[in-house]
């Protein structure tokens, strides 16, 4: 018998997690995907935002601010990139300049430190290279960017390490209600358990209608991104964005935290749940509305273009609460932009609502962050020197693009307590693929090191999702 089942690997199941793993209780993840961050966590802007956009007094402005905050400390202790480079909200006329005040007026009743109204003269000051037609921008220094498939391993690696079972390749089929909690139908178990955490993300609804729930419908909204190499970097020094409309916070141009320019995205509106695909006229709508922003952006730079979904819902605020149709099934639904943002926040707030549905548990005595890694790219000469004279798989440079190295692979594989089995498994854990030439060069060897730790053949290596195989067989063999 479990005491919490959390349902979903994404960075919102993660913080979840990881705040519950600090209690003693017995507790566990299912994760219908062969991997934990898969859905939008692996796609998304990789945003923390300072939270002056949500509405004052709502949950999203609370666990934004809040979020905010923790993803500081919580990034520069376990060493996920992150990069606190401030955001500003350009204006282009005087119905902007308008609303970059009820921003700035929303964001101190929200908590948001530091804001500045900034001319256009002071603006083109600090990022040159923006559109010279814009006239004024809101400012806030708290904005920041963050590697997101890291920020969510390095949560579940910390639940994992302090008890929480991960189980992976275990999709819900089916909840039944009993007398002392439910049982989970899930990977062809059943899982009993006395509490259940839906972040289930873009399938929230369907797995809060299993116990009788319809108060809420998830509908998907899909983004098309450009992604740029870092050759483009310095292009902006902060996260640009437009004012919102009505369909989002608007195209942005904005460094990464690992020192690329990311571009995007559109939204478009009730998408399919698996419908990650790219299409002309998504990207080049993207290009045009990035032009008002900034007319220098190279894309013959560019190195990817990808599209990532995001879990809308039809309520405007978070859905965090107990079912009002089912006891101990809290759902934490509808998780939109700021969502990454707040993540940490809500993992912090979902372990006290528990509380107040009954859930009793008592602290940890002891309870353990994730330990940093090694990035070989970012030590000094001497400490490469040192890392390569105790172990000389750091010095065999694997991804010439990010100077990521087999040690740090074999890290990926040997130091992970939820082991990466494909490709980019390893990419969201140790960067390989993620430069110029996307895997190019890198990826026959990360092949290479796959199958010889875990001895198997290549022909059983995938690039990602289940059925994603690489080599269907040798040259000259008869099939």
């Amino acid at each position: 018998m479990q005491d919490v089942t959390v349902i979903g690997g994404g960075v919102i199941g993660a913080a979840v997690a990881m705040y519950l793993s600090k209690y003693e209780l017995k507790c566990c993840l299912l994760e219908k995907e062969n991997d934990v961050a898969m859905g939008t966590t692996k796609a998304n802007s990789g945003i923390i935002h300072a939270g002056y956009d949500p509405e004052p007094g709502t949950l999203m402005a609370e666990l934004n601010v809040r979020g905010s905050e923790l993803a500081h400390e919580f990034c520069g202790r376990t060493g996920v990139p992150y990069r606190r480079c401030g955001s500003m909200v350009l204006a282009f006329g005087p119905e902007d300049n308008e609303h970059l005040h009820r921003l700035y007026d929303r964001g101190i009743a929200n908590g948001v430190r530091g804001m500045e109204l900034i001319p256009a003269q002071e603006l083109l000051k600090r990022e040159p290279n923006l559109s010279e037609s814009v006239t004024g921008a809101l400012y806030a220094p708290d904005g920041a960017v963050v590697n997101p498939w890291r920020m969510c391993l390095a949560m579940c690696e910390t639940a994992a390490r302090n008890g929480v079972e991960f189980r992976l390749g275990c999709e819900v089929t089916a909840i039944e209600k009993t007398t002392s909690g439910f049982v989970i139908t899930a990977g062809g178990e059943r899982i009993e358990t006395r509490y259940v955490v839906n972040c289930a993300g873009l399938y929230s609804d369907r797995i809060a209608a299993m116990v009788g729930e319809r108060d809420f419908t998830i509908h998907p909204s899909k983004g098309q991104y450009y992604l740029l190499d870092k050759s483009q970097s310095g292009l902006v020094n902060s996260v640009i964005f437009q004012c919102p409309t009505e369909k989002g916070k608007g195209i942005l141009v904005s460094p990464t935290a690992d020192g690329n320019i990311i571009v995007g995205p559109d939204a478009e509106s009730d998408n399919l749940r698996d419908d990650v695909s790219t299409t002309r006229e998504g990207l080049e709508y993207v290009r045009e509305a990035a032009e008002k922003s900034c007319k220098k952006i190279n894309y013959r730079e560019n190195i990817r273009s990808f599209a990532g979904l995001r879990a809308n819902s039809d309520k405007s605020d978070f859905i965090i609460g107990e079912s009002p149709v089912c006891r101990r099934f809290v759902n934490v639904a509808g998780i939109k932009s700021p969502g990454l943002s707040s993540a940490l926040a809500i993992g912090e707030y979902v372990s006290d609502l528990l509380k107040d549905c009954g859930l009793i548990a008592e602290k940890k005595a002891e309870w353990s962050l994730v330990e940093k890694r090694v990035r070989f790219c970012e030590l000094a000469p001497e400490e490469k020197a040192r890392v390569c004279r105790e172990n000389p798989a750091y010095g065999n440079i694997i991804c010439r693009c990010n100077t990521i190295s087999e040690g740090e692979i074999l890290d990926a594989l040997e130091k992970s307590i939820i082991k990466p089995h494909t490709l980019d498994g390893i990419k969201r854990r140790a960067g390989t693929g993620m430069g110029r030439c996307q895997g190019g060069f890198c990826g026959p060897r990360v092949h290479e090191l796959l199958c010889r730790y875990y001895g198997v053949p290549a022909e059983s290596i995938m690039l990602d999702r289940d059925g994603s195989y690489i080599v269907v067989g040798k040259v000259g063999e008869r099939r």
